[in-house]
């Protein structure tokens, strides 16, 4: 905001609380009201708004809320920002960004813990991204607003209150993928909020004599099939986790990719580790729901199987 003046925030309750998980905190008093703009409960309308704004030369920062309240303006994402540039011919850009808070494990009622990246990702003409550390919040938010195109930024938000280190630099552009733990036997593809228990069930494998890769996604589209591919042909096997549905989920389309382009250098089948294909159930209920480091390593038991 401080580099380009035409960087404007909009969202329920973003400017005076700092957004009710204080992620815009303060930037209201260092920016004032017309760039930090607390808007009605109308997510169609915050949109919608965002759109004109993006096609009169501002680059629009949207905050949804939760996940769950994105779907009053799901019509004008999927219909008008996914679409101006190309229905355009490539003269108008759509330079905005859609914050998300999505996922589980904070103990919340309905509509404010489900996991919709499947929607978006199926979208031409989006980008959809999500980080899952501190690193990658810091400078992946940044190349999402500095990028001409629009983008899906997941936030998982039961990672907001982890710490770690902010490196000099971003590690790759915003559509590539990193490898964050080495490994020979399993490769585990994650992203968000399922990095981290990933990264967990392989510390846990290791006292096993196992070598687990871990595989952080960070863009669901486009996907970086380069790294996945790559991990998939050294270790020969792939589990894929995320809490979505498994049903059409990014796993079903990592399986599809990796089986058509590395067939005959997998030792097993792509298995899947996911949400079950029902609503997301009641807060006493989403740890049953939601994968753990225990459905991780039954997986790869399974995968090293075969």
């Amino acid at each position: 905001m401080e580099k380009d003046a035409r960087v404007v925030l909009l969202g329920e309750d973003i400017g005076k609380l700092g957004g009710v998980f204080r992620v815009t905190e303060g930037l209201q008093k260092d920016f004032g009201e017309d760039r930090v703009i607390d808007t009605p409960l109308a997510e169609a309308g915050i949109v919608g708004t965002a759109i004109g704004m993006a096609l009169r030369g501002y680059r629009p920062v949207v905050e949804i809320q939760f996940d769950g309240f994105v779907y009053p303006a799901f019509d004008h994402i999927v219909s008008q920002v996914a679409k101006l540039h190309s229905r355009s011919l490539g003269t108008v850009r759509m330079p905005m960004v859609i914050r998300i808070p999505f996922g589980g494990g904070i103990g919340a009622v309905e509509h404010h813990s489900e996991s919709n990246e499947t929607y978006f990702a199926h979208t031409a003409g989006l980008r959809v991204v999500a980080c899952s550390n501190p690193h990658d919040a810091h400078w992946m938010i940044r190349q999402a607003v500095e990028s001409d195109d629009p983008v899906i930024f997941y936030e998982p938000k039961r990672r907001y209150w982890d710490k770690g280190e902010v490196g000099e630099a971003p590690d790759g552009d915003l559509g590539s993928a990193r490898v964050v733990r080495e490994g020979d036997d399993v490769t585990l593809l994650a992203y968000g909020p399922m990095v981290k228990t990933c990264l967990q069930a392989a510390t846990a494998a290791e006292e096993d004599g196992r070598s687990l890769e871990v595989v952080d996604l960070r863009s669901l589209s486009p996907l970086d099939t380069g790294a996945v591919l790559a991990s998939a042909r050294k270790t020969g096997r792939v589990v894929v986790v995320h809490e979505a549905s498994t049903f059409l989920g990014i796993g079903a389309e990592l399986s599809a990719m990796l089986t058509e382009e590395a067939f005959y250098e997998l030792e097993a089948p792509v298995l899947r580790v996911g949400g079950y294909n029902v609503p997301y159930p009641p807060s006493r209920l989403e740890e049953e729901f939601l994968p753990d480091l225990d459905r991780v390593l039954d997986a790869v038991d399974r995968s090293l199987a075969y």
